[in-house]
């Protein structure tokens, strides 16, 4: 009888795809608890009317339970699913979009690298940290399924600081493998891959079709306009890389410049485009809500998630294949033997009844290594001013994250810096020398 806890459950929109999916499997859908917890009570209890329409509309047996209270949630759990955002939209996104144009720096996303990165890691560690916590009284044994991004920087300071088994997950790979099927005219399901990487920055090692390597028919591709920055990155670096072309743009030093407008047109490269894409959601949720609480139906198609085969396959034994973010640290070893062993990689994975087993894929082209080890860098110093409380090390993940890096000088990053901690205030903790203790806030 699983108990899957939601930290963040007031993502109505994807906590409904993933209580769906979970209701589909019948081995699941009369056996399950969904442990509902969220700081947002008018969003919790929309949250909760999801869960419950669904479990009618299947004819299911699953129980709902919904708090404030996070510990009360956690409490037993056998599974969590971490899906909150701290800080929100207002403030916390805005500022890190609208203080860094002051300065002449623009981002497309903002939520995996660069600055936007590096301050929304600063204020969401200790939150996770926080719920590793509880979970290491409360449910020691629990799988944390975990959501959040930055991905990376967060599943490497949960690595160092916790014995809760943790994956992070992240569609990206399987999304842009469908998109290349799609592009090359053939079927998704016919389409072999291997990829491997750190989160948002992995790349298809091998990309076959019963046996035939695509990848010259891939260079033949005449690139989408919304996907002209990863098919020249192909070009010039031989690999598709997994991640959207409007993330990938902000990562590196090469498609956003302030004093070259011609590389953005070129590769239509979206500025801004997370918060747009905020708001959109926002209107979304509003608009779920308005027809739910009209007595509207709660959709019940399967997701594009893969949060429920996991539970699925930790509860039942049938293995499931995905790519996981897990420790690059491995049975002595590494799974990427040219990433340092503390980053955390994305790596292709199996669940089962043995829990989460990574496979290790050797050494990457060192092109893709070396170009990895430029955000392994910006994330490394992050969290360790997270847990140390070292401000230092936050100008020296500004200074060193290449985009960053590509626009301002190193007295305007550090003046940038120091202009974003003062706008965020208490939503980030004093980073004042004093390490992490463990204590959480929530706001």
């Amino acid at each position: 009888m699983p108990r899957i806890a939601f930290v963040g459950a007031g993502s109505t929109v994807f906590l409904r795809n993933l209580v769906g999916d979970v209701l589909r499997f019948g081995e699941l859908a009369d056996s399950t608890t969904f442990a509902l917890m969220d700081v947002d009570p008018e969003r919790l209890r929309t949250s909760e009317l999801v869960a419950r329409r669904l479990i009618e509309a299947r004819g299911a047996g699953a129980a709902v339970e919904a708090t404030l209270d996070r510990r009360r949630a956690l409490d037993g759990a056998d599974y969590v699913v971490t899906s909150f955002q701290v800080g929100g939209l207002h403030p916390s996104t805005l500022i890190d979009f609208e203080v860094p144009k002051r300065f002449g720096l623009r981002q497309t996303i903002g939520d995996t690298l660069g600055i936007g990165g590096i301050m929304r890691a600063l204020r969401t560690i200790p939150v996770l940290l926080g719920v590793h916590g509880d979970l290491a009284e409360l449910a020691p044994d629990a799988l944390v399924l975990q959501y959040v991004n930055p991905m990376a920087m967060l599943c490497a300071a949960v690595a160092r600081t916790s014995e809760i088994r943790t994956v992070g997950l992240c569609h990206s790979v399987e999304h842009t493998a469908e998109q290349l099927a799609h592009d090359l005219g053939v079927p998704a399901d016919e389409v072999d891959y291997a990829a491997a990487g750190i989160n948002h920055l992995a790349f298809f090692l091998r990309l076959e079709r019963g046996g035939e390597d695509l990848y010259p028919a891939l260079r033949e591709v005449d690139p989408p306009a919304w996907n002209r920055v990863r098919y020249e990155v192909l070009r010039h670096f031989g690999h598709f890389v997994t991640e959207s072309s409007e993330h990938f743009a902000e990562y590196v030093p090469w498609f956003i410049k302030r004093d070259r407008p011609d590389l953005i047109e070129r590769f239509g490269i979206p500025l801004d485009e997370y918060v747009r894409r905020c708001e959109d959601q926002i209107a979304e949720w509003a608009e779920f809500e308005r027809r739910l609480l009209a007595g509207g139906d709660v959709e019940v198609e399967r997701s594009v998630e893969y949060g429920a085969d996991i539970v699925r396959a930790c509860e039942t034994g049938e293995p499931f294949r995905f790519s996981g973010n897990v420790p690059n640290a491995y049975e002595g070893g590494t799974l990427v033997d040219n990433l340092p062993a503390g980053c955390c990689v994305e790596v292709p994975c199996v669940a089962s009844a043995r829990g989460i087993e990574p496979q290790p894929v050797g050494a990457l082209p060192l092109q893709l290594a070396a170009l990895m080890q430029t955000s392994v860098n910006v994330q490394t110093l992050t969290v360790e001013a997270a847990l140390t409380g070292e401000r230092d090390h936050v100008y020296h993940a500004a200074m060193l994250d290449p985009h960053t890096a590509a626009e301002l000088s190193l007295d305007e990053i550090h003046d940038l810096v120091d202009a974003l901690l003062d706008a965020h205030g208490d939503w980030i903790p004093p980073l004042d020398g004093v390490a992490f203790d463990g204590a959480a806030r929530v706001r």
